[in-house]
């Protein structure tokens, strides 16, 4: 994968001292405060902002630290200025990505006999258990045997909010679309117009019902900890609740991006249909 195309297709840091300003405004940061916390004089950050100044390496590197940024757009602001991306973005079968995925495998299969995904940043599916692959098998009306592609071309947004996906037996989809929604709209907003995240959101937002859904809050919700997740088929009811797993600070765009999605049930019914498997 180009890191460099990646980077550059986000139209809001093709500019460094806009992508500064943004990033300093979506953290809630002051010029003073980020003065203070990154060591460089408020007047010359006011003159990076503003273009009348030019960024070094190592400070655009101390300012993404400061300011969280995330490593894809670390990158994407170093082009911006000129220099090359400081972070890779490789494939997960790199061999020098093993170490990385016999860590998910082994995180995989821990959480069994309840499912578990590994997503990239978008939500393509990269990898599964097997409860998960039994699971969407069930619901998705596909034979046991059947085999869920773990290459990245099935887009588990897409396959949960399609009205021909898992939605048709999600009883709060409604509720389950705002939530996952949040996520993207979360990667639209840092990587910006043209991106790839703002298209997977216009591609979402563009199916049927989902506009309505995201703009109706869910004023009777249950006081609960979590959102749960009800799947209704042929007479199997699982109530479910997920957690989203990161790994800590990577120095690679791939792995910073990876997250695991762990399934657990909510109640005993779910548990025992999980168990009987």
């Amino acid at each position: 994968m180009d890191t460099c195309a990646n980077a550059a297709a986000s139209g809001i840091f093709r500019d460094f001292a806009a992508a500064l300003r943004y990033w300093r405004a979506k953290r809630g940061f002051s010029q003073l405060r980020l003065s203070t916390e990154s060591d460089i004089s408020q007047r010359h950050l006011s003159f990076l902002e503003t273009g009348r100044a030019q960024p070094g390496r190592e400070l655009i590197l101390k300012l993404g630290l400061v300011l969280d940024i995330p490593l894809r757009q670390r990158n994407a602001m170093l082009l911006a200025a000129g220099f090359a991306p400081a972070y890779r973005e490789r494939a997960l079968t790199d061999p020098e990505l093993d170490a990385v995925k016999q860590a998910l495998d082994f995180m995989l299969a821990q959480a069994a006999p309840y499912p578990a995904l590994v997503v990239d940043r978008l939500w393509n599916l990269l990898m599964h258990n097997e409860p998960a692959a039994r699971m969407l098998r069930f619901f998705l009306g596909m034979p046991v045997d059947a085999p869920i592609p773990g290459d990245g071309a099935v887009n588990v947004l897409k396959m949960t909010l399609d009205p021909n996906g898992l939605r048709r037996w999600i009883v709060n989809w409604e509720d389950v679309c705002t939530d996952l929604l949040h996520w993207v709209q979360r990667e639209a907003m840092g990587d910006g117009p043209e991106s790839e995240a703002a298209v997977l959101l216009d591609e979402l937002m563009g199916l049927p019902g989902i506009e309505a859904a995201a703009r109706q809050p869910n004023l009777d919700r249950r006081a609960l900890p979590f959102l749960p997740v009800i799947l209704s088929r042929d007479g199997v009811e699982l109530n479910l609740f997920t957690t989203i797993t990161t790994l800590g600070t990577p120095h690679d765009v791939t792995v910073h991006e990876l997250r695991l999605e762990s399934f657990f049930p909510a109640d005993e019914a779910s548990r025992q249909w999980f168990q009987a498997l």
